[in-house]
């Protein structure tokens, strides 16, 4: 008998051995999710759904078969080099399934080992835009059922209990989502004699800034805001070009309106929130950690902590102006 079991394992073996990180509305995908574990294969998918998101029992799941494992599952796929994660759930979903999708809430990640290496899945909720079914080697068929016949249908009972993460989301739907970015990395102000609101990207943060535009597609935003400074309308303007449209600037959106006009400042933000939607808003250090600090103290989702590097995301999510998921996505560079 192998001292190891765990390196015999496969990916139809993972109800065998697993850790589940999918509780909590506040998830998290750190810079590097790659060291987080040692030998990690990263993948990412979704539970793709259709159907009126505010009658819960309207909506269905898909759920694929795999010809490879003769199993039932949920859609996933593995990281191609160059990607972060929304972008490989993204592509995986559209490759394997025919189907485009908006993402929405980050529901977690599962760990498996498959033979001497961990698999790490994150799940995103994924509403099915369009897009035509075409059976594959990946995927041979797809059956769009209710989320109870998805339960019983499912091989896996990790994949059941993410199941059961998305129906909990679903009974309190999103109405809005902001993207809320802060601006990508900067030359030092230090060695800037200039006007600060001038002070322009530098290599790092142009990088970072031209990764945000497709790691920020997948959720379908529709309008890009941004803070006074160059380097907020900088690295807005890649996503904005991505999506054809304009960058909306607003001085309230930025540090100064926060110190010196803070209630405008944060009724501005609720504007934004009360028109629904998905919206890219780009800002700064001060202001990001502060909003969502208040947002929280006033919605259904207390935040212990709220970080807020530079070139990072909040995907916050709304129901009725009230703050009730948040997940932060500490870099857009390559996961690979």
């Amino acid at each position: 008998m192998s001292k190891n079991p765990a390196k015999n394992r496969h990916e139809n073996d993972k109800d065998v051995d697993n850790d589940l990180a999918v509780t909590g509305r506040f998830q998290r995908i750190a810079s590097n999710p790659a060291k987080e574990f040692k030998r990690s294969t990263l993948a990412a998918g979704a539970v793709l759904w259709r159907g009126d998101v505010t009658d819960l029992d309207s909506i269905e799941v898909a759920v694929i078969h795999r010809p490879h494992y003769d199993d039932w599952s949920l859609a996933k796929g593995k990281v191609d080099p160059g990607e972060s994660l929304p972008v490989t759930a993204y592509r995986e979903i559209k490759e394997e399934t025919g189907f485009e999708v908006r993402l929405g809430k980050l529901l977690g990640k599962v760990t498996y080992p498959v033979l001497d290496r961990t698999k790490v899945v994150y799940y995103w909720t994924g509403e099915v835009l369009g897009g035509e079914f075409i059976p594959n080697d990946e995927v041979d068929e797809i059956r769009w059922v209710s989320i109870a016949e998805a339960k019983e249908l499912l091989s896996y009972e990790v994949d059941r209990t993410v199941l059961t993460k998305a129906e909990k989301r679903f009974r309190l739907p999103a109405t809005t989502r902001i993207l809320y970015v802060r601006h990508a990395k900067a030359h030092d102000r230090q060695t800037w004699a200039g006007n600060d609101d001038l002070r322009p990207l530098d290599k790092k943060g142009r990088r970072q800034a031209e990764m945000l535009a497709p790691m920020l597609l997948p959720f379908g935003p529709t309008e890009v805001y941004s803070a006074v400074p160059d380097r907020c309308q900088s690295t807005a303007a890649p996503i904005a070009d991505e999506l054809g449209v304009p960058v909306v600037v607003d001085p309230l959106l930025g540090d100064d309106a926060w110190i010196s006009e803070m209630a405008n400042a944060q009724r501005r933000f609720e504007d934004l929130i009360a028109e629904g939607g998905t919206k890219v808003v780009v800002a700064q250090g001060t202001i990001i950690p502060d909003m969502i600090a208040a947002l929280s103290a006033k919605g259904r989702l207390p935040l212990e902590e709220i970080p807020c590097k530079k070139g990072s995301v909040w995907v916050l999510s709304f129901n009725n102006g009230e703050l009730t998921g948040a997940d932060y996505l500490a870099s857009a560079l390559p996961v690979k």
